[in-house]
């Protein structure tokens, strides 16, 4: 019991089993009031919640590996199957552009989309990644843009049509509503001047369509990578065998298709799972109390 007028005895400190799991470094004053839930809810050795945490942890390495897998087969492709990279109009300079379109449409986007979902950046000022996934969206949004100028130099040094596809349609929808995407989320996000109306309006229309772009970037990639293997894999007399004959730059075509599609699925699987949400995004769940929280007087 603590006497009066001494507001921090040995026996009134709060333990670090009185916070959050994620809080327990944290001084009394950073644990939240005496509002907080039942501790026992939170305990780290509860079984479904450590179940919870390895299946995160499973999905979040398997996307992992399956954005370097991605990056692999499409800089072996680009780079063995096509004869490298140059930025000169000719055929090594559009070879740019799936390497860059897979890097920054899916591979960044995709981690940049899950980061929240990490529980290791829980518990913690939310700031710093908030600017590290606007980073990651940034650096997405430019490499794509880059792949675009690399096809769009190669069409037009070759006097080849532009945007006559479906495959090029669908690319440049989910660039331009990307571009879109990351401006209204900085301004309604990152700007101190944002009213909290307009985040809280903001907030799912965001999500949703960031699995929306992510879903398009998917349909642009894979549909591009096809595009590209029947214009190459022609069977014709320069000594290329034919599509239908799945030479092995067809099947390593193939292979980075299946690896984009398996990529974004576990990346919308992370971000569908309620679960793992980052806490404070679920105002409803009030067992938890966010670790900044202003002071009223």
């Amino acid at each position: 019991m603590r006497q009066q007028g001494d507001p921090r005895t040995r026996s009134g400190a709060p333990s670090p089993s009185d916070c959050l799991p994620l809080l327990s470094r944290l001084s009394d004053t950073e644990c939240g009031s005496d509002t907080n839930a039942d501790p026992v809810k939170h305990e780290p050795t509860d079984p479904s919640r450590m179940r919870s945490l390895v299946i995160f942890y499973a999905c979040y390495a398997l996307c992992l590996g399956l954005g370097l897998a991605c990056l692999a087969c499409v800089c072996a492709w680009s780079g063995r199957w096509r004869g490298g990279f140059a930025w000169d109009g000719s055929e090594l300079q559009f070879n740019w552009h799936p390497v860059l379109m897979v890097a920054g449409l899916v591979v960044v986007y995709g981690n940049g989309a899950v980061l929240y979902r990490v529980p290791l950046t829980w518990g913690h000022n939310k700031l710093p990644w908030k600017l590290l996934h606007a980073a990651l969206m940034l650096s997405a949004l430019v490499l794509s843009i880059v792949g675009l100028c690399a096809v769009f130099g190669f069409h037009n040094a070759k006097n080849i049509a532009n945007l006559y596809s479906l495959h090029s349609w669908i690319g440049i929808a989910a660039t331009a509503l990307f571009a879109a995407q990351w401006a209204v989320g900085a301004a309604g996000f990152l700007l101190p001047c944002a009213p909290g109306s307009l985040r809280r309006l903001l907030k799912p229309v965001h999500a949703w369509m960031g699995a929306g772009i992510l879903t398009l970037s998917i349909a642009a990639c894979i549909s591009g990578i096809n595009e590209k293997l029947f214009f190459s894999l022609k069977g014709t007399a320069n000594g290329t065998q034919p599509y239908s004959s799945l030479p092995p730059e067809a099947l390593l075509g193939n292979s980075l298709g299946v690896l984009i599609v398996a990529f974004g699925l576990v990346v919308l699987k992370i971000l569908s799972n309620r679960d793992w949400q980052r806490p404070d995004s679920r105002p409803e769940d009030a067992s938890y109390t966010p670790l900044f929280q202003e002071e009223t007087s």
